[in-house]
Formats: C-alpha cells, sequence, structure tokens
C-alpha cells in the first residue's frame, strides 16, 4: 500500500504537467554556455559573408544535430540549412557627393554629414540629377495619402523625410497616430524610391523621427551590404539634418516650412532649383549563406502537419578591417547572440517533451542585412506558410534580471495576444504596459516577414525594442532599468559584449515564457487567428482563399 502511495505521488507531477500543458525547463547554465561561446572573439561577430558567420552555421547545425532536432531538407551533407545568395556591396572611401545651388558647391562629408550607398549591384555608379523635395515619400491607398500626386519622378534625386506623417487634432489616428508604421521604415522608403524610378534617394535624419542616432545608419552604411535580388537604387543614403538644413538655406528654403507643408494631405512634390552630382564607388561580391532549422515532430496525426515556429537571427555586423587601424569586432551578444543561445537552449528541452503539432526552430541569415534570412525562407518555406500557425521571435533579450512583467508588443494584431496573457498569468507575470511603437520595432525584426505573409507573428518580450526599456524589475528597479537604458547606447557598436557577470534569470524567464506560449500554441485545439481588419489578416485570408 506504502509503494502504490509513493508511485502516485511521483506520477502526479508528470500528470499535472501534462494536463497545463507546460513546457519544459529550460537550463541557464546551457543558455549562458551557448551565449559566451556566440559571443566571443572567436565567431568574429558573426558577419554575414565573413569566416565568423560561416563558424556560426557549422555551430548551429552541430548543436542543432547533437540535440536531436530532426532537419527539414533533404541535403544530405547539411542537412540543417537552407541556402540564399547575396549581392553585397561596400561603399569605398573615393566615393562622394556635391550640391550646385544658387552659385554655390556644397560637399557634405561622407560618414559626418551623409552616408551614400549603391544597392544595384553595379561597381561604379554616376548620378547627375535635378533635386525634389517629396515630404514623407509615401503612397499608402488605404490612408488616402500620396506625396507623389502623379509628378514624374524618372531621373531625379529625390529628398524623403524619415518616419510617417504624424497625427494631427482633427485626424489622431492617422498612420497609427504616434506609433511609426512601415510606411515610416527606410527600407519602404527606399523601395518606393525604386518604384518611383528616382536616380537616387535621401532620407533626411534626426534623432526624433528616425527613432535612433546617427551612429546606427552610420554604422549601417560602414559595412557590407546585402540584397537578394542585385537589384535597387543607384543611390541610397541618409542626409543628416545639419547638413541638410544648411543646404535648404542656401537653396532658399526653411526645412523647418517644407516638414511643415509635408504634414499635409494636399501636399505635392517641391523642386529644389539644385543639381547634384555623385559617384558612388563600390566592391561587389556574390555569397552564399544559410539559414539553419531543426524540428521536433508533433505527436498528434494530424495537427503534426501544422506548426509552430520559434525564430532568432544568428549574425551581427561582423569584423570590420581598415587599413591603417585596428580590426574591431562587433560580438553582438545581445543583439542576437541572446536569442540564438535561447533558441539552442529551448529546443534542448523540447525535444524531450513533443508537443501535438510539431515545433520548428529556426535561426535565420542576414536579419541585419533588413531580414534577408527570414525573407527567403518565407519566399521558399521549408514548411508550407499555410500550415505555420505563428512565428514566435526572439531578438535582444533581457540581460539585466528577473522582471514582473513581459512585454507582447504586436501580439495585439491576432489572437496570440490572449494566449500570451494567459502564459503570463500562469507564470504570475504581468503585460508590461504598452506604449506607441515610435520607431517601428515590428518592422525590424524576423517575425515581420513572416506577419506580412499571413502567419500571425511577434518579437517576444524584447526590453531593447520596447518604448523606453523599463521593466518592472524584480530586483533594484531604478537601477536595473538604468543598465538596460544605458545598453542603447551600445546597441550596434563594438561595445554589445558578454560579460560573465550578467544576471541571466531575466533572459531564462523569456525563453520560458516562448516556449510556454509556443506549447500552449502547439497543443490547442484552435490556431491563432488575426483581428478583424488587421492589414496582415486580411493578406492571410486572401493568400487562403
Amino acid at each position: 500500500m506504502r509503494r502504490c502511495i509513493v508511485s502516485l505521488l511521483v506520477l502526479i507531477p508528470l500528470f499535472s504537467h501534462a494536463q497545463k500543458n507546460l513546457a519544459p525547463n529550460i537550463k541557464e547554465p546551457i543558455l549562458r554556455s551557448h551565449l559566451a561561446f556566440l559571443a566571443d572573439d572567436l565567431l568574429e561577430g558573426r558577419g554575414t559573408g565573413q569566416r565568423g558567420g560561416d563558424l556560426t552555421v557549422r555551430y548551429l547545425e552541430t548543436q542543432a544535430a547533437l540535440i536531436g532536432l530532426q532537419p527539414l531538407t533533404s541535403d544530405a551533407a547539411f542537412p540543417y540549412r537552407q541556402a540564399l545568395d547575396l549581392s553585397g556591396s561596400l561603399t569605398l572611401p573615393d566615393s562622394r557627393i556635391s550640391f550646385n545651388v544658387n552659385q554655390h558647391t556644397i560637399s557634405p562629408t561622407l560618414g559626418s554629414d551623409i552616408l551614400l550607398s549603391a544597392n544595384n549591384g553595379r561597381t561604379s555608379n554616376q548620378v547627375d540629377a535635378d533635386m525634389v523635395f517629396v515630404g514623407y515619400g509615401v503612397k499608402a491607398p488605404e490612408e488616402q495619402w500620396d506625396d507623389f500626386k502623379g509628378m514624374d519622378l524618372r531621373g531625379k534625386l529625390i529628398v524623403m523625410m524619415a518616419n510617417d506623417p504624424q497625427p494631427t487634432n482633427s485626424e489622431p489616428a492617422r498612420f497609427a497616430g504616434k506609433a511609426m508604421t512601415y510606411y515610416g521604415r527606410w527600407t519602404y522608403k527606399f523601395e518606393e524610391a525604386l518604384r518611383q524610378g528616382a536616380a537616387g534617394v535621401l532620407l533626411l535624419h534626426t534623432n526624433e523621427s528616425a527613432s535612433y542616432g546617427w551612429n546606427v545608419p552610420q554604422a549601417s552604411f560602414s559595412h557590407e551590404r546585402f540584397n537578394l535580388a542585385g537589384k535597387g537604387n543607384a543611390l541610397e543614403g541618409w542626409w543628416k539634418e545639419e547638413s541638410a538644413r544648411e543646404f535648404f538655406r542656401i537653396a532658399g528654403f526653411d526645412l523647418d516650412d517644407l516638414k511643415a507643408k509635408a504634414e499635409q494631405r494636399d501636399f505635392r512634390p517641391i523642386p529644389i532649383p539644385a543639381r547634384v552630382q555623385a559617384q558612388v564607388q563600390s566592391q561587389i561580391r556574390t555569397i552564399r549563406q544559410y539559414n539553419v532549422a531543426g524540428f521536433v515532430q508533433g505527436t498528434d496525426p494530424i495537427l503534426k502537419k501544422e506548426a509552430v515556429i520559434y525564430s532568432a537571427h544568428w549574425d551581427h555586423l561582423g569584423k570590420v578591417e581598415e587599413e591603417g587601424k585596428p580590426a574591431q569586432i562587433w560580438n553582438g551578444a545581445i543583439d542576437n547572440a541572446s536569442g540564438t543561445a535561447a533558441l539552442l537552449a529551448m529546443a534542448q528541452e523540447a525535444v524531450k517533451h513533443p508537443t501535438k503539432r510539431s515545433q520548428i526552430f529556426l535561426w535565420p541569415a542576414a536579419e541585419e542585412q533588413y531580414l534577408l534570412g527570414s525573407l527567403a525562407y518565407v519566399q521558399n518555406p521549408l514548411w508550407p506558410l499555410e500550415q505555420t500557425i505563428a512565428d514566435l521571435n526572439l531578438d535582444s533579450m533581457n540581460f539585466v534580471g528577473k522582471t514582473r512583467d513581459i512585454g507582447i508588443a504586436g501580439s495585439e494584431r491576432s489572437s496570440l495576444h490572449e494566449v500570451a496573457k494567459q502564459v503570463a498569468g500562469a507564470m504570475q507575470m504581468r503585460i508590461a504596459p504598452s506604449v506607441p511603437d515610435l520607431g517601428g520595432a515590428y518592422y525590424r525584426a524576423d517575425h515581420f516577414n513572416f506577419a506580412r505573409n499571413g502567419v500571425p507573428a511577434f518579437n517576444v518580450g524584447s526590453a531593447v525594442f520596447s518604448g523606453d526599456g523599463h521593466f518592472d524589475y524584480l530586483h533594484e528597479a531604478e537601477k536595473s532599468a538604468l543598465i538596460m537604458k544605458e545598453f542603447k547606447n551600445d546597441y550596434h557598436t563594438p561595445r554589445d559584449r558578454y560579460h560573465p557577470e550578467w544576471d541571466l534569470s531575466g533572459m531564462q524567464q523569456q525563453a520560458q515564457f516562448t516556449l510556454e506560449l509556443g506549447y500552449r500554441l502547439a497543443n490547442a485545439k484552435q490556431k491563432p487567428t488575426w483581428r478583424a481588419g488587421d492589414p496582415y489578416g486580411n493578406l492571410a485570408r486572401t493568400k487562403l482563399q
């Protein structure tokens, strides 16, 4: 009798675990060991097209096999890899630009005043063109907004403002109010310039409008930039506001007045009486990179055909070597060795406890080149998108300590929000207060490519990307919040390095929350659904018809 009671007591926790569909516990030492290795100088910042990136792929596929993930490809030699071919362009120092205006020649300094790049796969691009100010450079039919008004901009250099048209008293909700939409992102604006047939495009930079300092585009444009197709603008870049303001003054315009005009729905493009002459010299190469992916097969004979994806990009900005200067390694410990390591720790536990639906662990390449790995994946998915019920992305995780709350910004677009709240309650956590998405964070991580292809998706719990980054920390709340806030000065700099003294309990907590959320989705009877009227939900319904 006593033996039966003991056996029953042993079985109760197991039965309780199964009933609640709880995920297995993630081990902090495993997460830490992966993080320390991935952020080590040995991997040289995991750069796209660099030796460190190749080492990272090799490490991830080896770990995937060791953990017991099943491959998603039939490649016998490299079954965990998905190849993508990229065209790389590095702007050379002899590139230059000048503006001839009112008998003045203005030559902004490359790097400190203006940033230039070519994205069309050519080693040399010359631009000699008239200039037009096009406001925000937005064409959004659903907002009844068109900054171009049918003007022929072919062969013109167009100058745009960053961000979206701002809300007004009469239209407080236009372009999502204070939040940034995809129309505000620099990627959209470069895409629109190409559609307009422009000779080139320059974005006006302010910290407020871009939501980040000059150092962020400066770092991006000083590195090699990549694209999938090799089709892009002959000239694209950023123009620091102080330099641009002086140019417009000489041209006879007040920049603040131009900005005010751009806020009006009846704005029309404004020709600038100036001529730009530019030469963009580039080092071009074509490379092959790899997403890494594996899966845990579901247990239900029907539901296993559907899958939840957990994603985290493996790349960062790599090793930068300039003549006459010591090499710099941009380790990217938080962005995103943290998410990469978390997925490895999550996968190690997930293989021990399969769910009804299948679970995919995806490490996309080239996220820092604007989400190219995830873009390549959704264009050629290893699992059908119509049978992919959600993507839960991890990027730039919490290295400060445990919190009482969790960020789920972006989940409100779908029923993922309700499930995330349930998971938070089960983990005795609150949902972090929502703040306007001023920086367009929803469009800056790999989940976005899934969302705009109809798969409910969001970036889970990031403190770096959410509002002011202040969560409710369990220990020394003010000090912890200050540490996270100060990290933003290290974001996308060589100072984003791993420190052994970091308290990774908060990172472990985020990873556990994400796995718990994935388990609930993977074991649920119903698939997540988009909110009525959400543009990506409308897209999903169109794709499935």
